[in-house]
């Protein structure tokens, strides 16, 4: 499986020799410089990006956009349109960004799927359209950042700020916000039978399989069940919210790998099954 924290190398690997598909002219004194329009270049303007081994895969690409400041503030395009909750545009123009780390700093990140195939939608080099976003739960408030795929590079277009309650995945978050901080509810939210596989507290190289019930979660429970802030990242367009959803948890730089599998039913969401 193409996990993101295998890939850290690209945050800092050499920018590869093809071009992002954009004509270039050279300037009057035999050297390039400034950015593309049309199929000109305009003097005093950045150059063009240039495709690195990453734009692959979105994925890829994102861990370097985070982990590189230097490749994130030439993968922005300026100014960048960003639209408050209510759908006002507003624009930043390049002197207003800051360099973004996202999840990096925090040594894991989430990702949110509805099935198996939505998982597999990670590794199509076909994407143009991908969708990241930080949600934060203390504040029921999601943003999101825009990324497109152009002349064969990734780019951020724009940013969508907007209230949890209006996200593809509002009933899920809804219920995970308040399934993350109270573990009287955790247990509450639990199918009566759970399957679980998580390490041997005997063997830390092995893992052990099985049911549990509601009683047993503080035993088994994940080790990991993150509040505050999570990120999903929805590859091509998101779709209706279904009636189950994978919560993944990665680390960014070791082999962590936590997963949740959560159905919905008229008794609300419950936790059937989990890795760990």
């Amino acid at each position: 499986m193409m996990i993101m924290k295998r890939f850290l190398w690209l945050a800092v690997s050499a920018f590869i020799l093809v071009g992002c598909g954009r004509k270039t002219a050279e300037s009057t004194d035999g050297t390039n410089g400034g950015s593309a329009v049309g199929d000109t270049l305009v003097a005093g303007e950045p150059a063009p990006p240039t495709p690195i081994a990453a734009d692959h895969l979105f994925d890829d690409f994102f861990f370097s956009f985070c982990s590189n400041p230097e490749l994130q503030s030439q993968r922005v395009v300026f100014p960048l349109p960003v639209y408050d909750a209510e759908g006002t545009r507003l624009q930043m123009e390049r002197e207003q960004w800051n360099n973004d780390p996202f999840f990096i700093e925090d040594g894991y990140y989430t990702v949110i799927f509805d099935t198996p195939a939505q998982m597999e939608a990670a590794r199509d080099t076909s994407l143009t359209r991908a969708v990241v976003e930080r949600i934060n739960l203390d504040a029921d408030f999601v943003s999101q950042y825009l990324f497109s795929k152009e002349d064969n590079c990734w780019m951020l277009t724009a940013i969508q700020h907007q209230a949890m309650s209006d996200n593809h995945n509002a009933s899920f978050l809804t219920f995970y916000q308040r399934f993350a901080a109270d573990s009287t509810f955790q247990e509450k939210s639990l199918s009566p039978r759970v399957k679980f596989t998580t390490t041997d507290p005997d063997d830390e190289f092995s893992t052990i399989s099985g049911t549990m019930v509601p009683a047993q979660w503080d035993t088994f429970r994940p080790a990991i069940i993150p509040q505050e802030t999570i990120y999903n990242i929805v590859y091509g367009e998101p779709a209706p919210e279904g009636k189950t959803k994978y919560f993944i948890i990665r680390g960014v730089s070791d082999d962590m790998e936590s997963q949740m599998l959560f159905r919905k039913s008229e008794n609300g969401w419950k936790l059937t099954a989990f890795t760990n």
